[in-house]
């Protein structure tokens, strides 16, 4: 009879450091990293939880509020946690719902400083504030991570229909948008200065979510971000829970315009965000507060409605509608279709979770 082999003991993994701390594997912790002081005094950190597999594998970052006013990604994060267990984990989650606790708090896009800290990135160390957050976030969080899904909303007056961005050439992060199952995929040009660009310097691929609006939560649009991440964390072998497939493929496009108002005036919108358009056909109407004469304002391509202003007072200049050119589009209507009926048929949150 053959005698058993004897079982081998597991490697215990190395605790996670950060900001000269560390973190056991199999275990959360919430740490601080001192950024500056209010005029008070009182001192704002940079807070992290990290989620330590007790497994190896990928090391992530999620990030919300880099502009103070964009909200939904504090929502995502949350939501995310729940569904996260750091003792089945395999790899290591950095969650950082609020970027900048500065603009949060005052219900900002900004810094006090006045600053975007989207277009301070690498930062420096004895720069302005924003520059001293960045710097911060850059050595802290991006050095230390493969991948990166950054989460945004549209501005004030403004909303997104939920949709992925990538930059050109990176064929991973190609491939993992098309795993996250947001409506849509648009592949944009990096901005010097942002998030994304100085993470693609560190080799460190980043999704960035934009859905929603400003100041406001919306369930479609937190959904499709926290089913996005699991699926791609997931797909990364991180030991997570795969939420129902993704209901039909993102609409991709490498082309957008906005839609601006040809005059000032009264806007009525006449498309939705999703909507499918037509070259030339209208997105909506211009008129004046008398109504003596509407002006028909006009798509400049075929494709879906990815943004659009929520503020009907206009002027001239102003922009309207955000649409973005698409392949297949006698599909995407339906596809995207597909994709809302999907967020919405996954189990994932208890029932009094949904407002």
């Amino acid at each position: 009879m053959e005698k058993a082999k004897p079982r081998t003991k597991a490697v215990p993994r190395d605790p996670f450091e950060i900001a000269g701390q560390q973190v056991a594997a199999g275990t959360s912790a919430t740490i601080e990293i001192p950024v500056s002081r209010l005029s008070t005094n009182t001192e704002v950190s940079l807070r992290i939880r990290v989620v330590h597999g007790a497994k190896p594998g990928p090391v992530i970052f999620v990030s919300g509020s880099v502009h103070g006013d964009e909200i939904i990604g504090v929502e995502i994060a949350r939501r995310l946690l729940n569904q996260v267990s750091a003792k089945r984990l395999a790899g290591t989650l950095l969650c950082i719902p609020i970027v900048n606790a500065y603009g949060f708090i005052a219900h900002q896009r900004y810094l006090p400083d006045r600053r975007d800290l989207n277009r301070v990135f690498p930062g420096s160390a004895k720069g302005s504030l924003a520059a001293q957050l960045a710097h911060t976030f850059t050595n802290e969080v991006i050095a230390r991570c493969e991948l990166g899904i950054d989460l945004h909303s549209a501005g004030l007056h403004r909303t997104n229909l939920p949709q992925i961005r990538i930059s050109d050439g990176r064929p991973r992060a190609e491939e993992l948008a098309l795993v996250f199952g947001a409506p849509a995929i648009i592949v944009s040009k990096l901005r010097e200065g942002s998030l994304r660009q100085t993470a693609a310097d560190h080799g460190c691929d980043v999704l960035l979510l934009e859905a929603g609006e400003a100041l406001r939560f919306d369930e479609l649009s937190i959904r499709i971000g926290v089913q996005g991440i699991l699926r791609v964390m997931a797909h990364l072998g991180m030991g997570v829970r795969l939420p129902r497939k993704a209901g039909a493929n993102s609409a991709r496009s490498s082309r957008t315009s906005w839609v601006r108002a040809p005059e000032g005036g009264i806007f009525r919108a006449t498309k939705s965000s999703g909507a499918l358009v037509e070259k030339d056909e209208p997105v909506g109407y211009l008129t004046d507060p008398f109504g003596d004469e509407d002006v028909a304002v006009l798509s400049p391509l075929t494709g879906i409605i990815i943004g659009r202003s929520n503020l009907p007072v206009v002027n001239q200049g102003d922009a309207l509608v955000h649409v973005a050119q698409v392949e297949r589009a006698g599909t995407v209507e339906q596809r995207l279709d597909d994709i809302e009926e999907a967020a919405f048929a996954d189990g994932l949150f208890d029932e009094d979770e949904i407002v």
